[in-house]
């Protein structure tokens, strides 16, 4: 591979990774995931035929790191809150029962 051919796979890997953080920051998981794979597949590629990394796609990967760790952010950001959600709903599901079991009699 040529080093334009590896930059030319490294700046795509960076337009996933910029497509991808504007995904998890929407919250779609699936795309996310997606869009993780196609990254993946050009990273790996990238990594299996170049055995030098000039000083230009070593910004690139920087890039894409910090993409990455942002995108990873909202992400758990996001899983956290669901967790917040459905220990909320646990919690009204119980009180709910509690309550339940308190009815006056008719």
């Amino acid at each position: 591979m040529t080093g334009a051919e590896s930059s030319a796979e490294l700046e795509r890997a960076l337009q996933l990774s910029r497509e991808l953080l504007t995904v998890a920051e929407l919250g779609d998981v699936q795309l996310a995931a997606n869009l993780d794979a196609m990254r993946m597949q050009l990273l790996e590629s990238v990594g299996q035929r170049s055995t030098q990394i000039d000083a230009n796609d070593q910004l690139l990967l920087q890039s894409i790191a910090e993409l990455n760790d942002k995108a990873i952010g909202h992400l758990e950001h996001r899983r956290r809150g669901k967790i917040r959600e459905l220990d909320m709903a646990s919690v009204g599901r119980r009180a709910l029962d509690a309550y339940s079991a308190t009815r006056l009699p008719r």
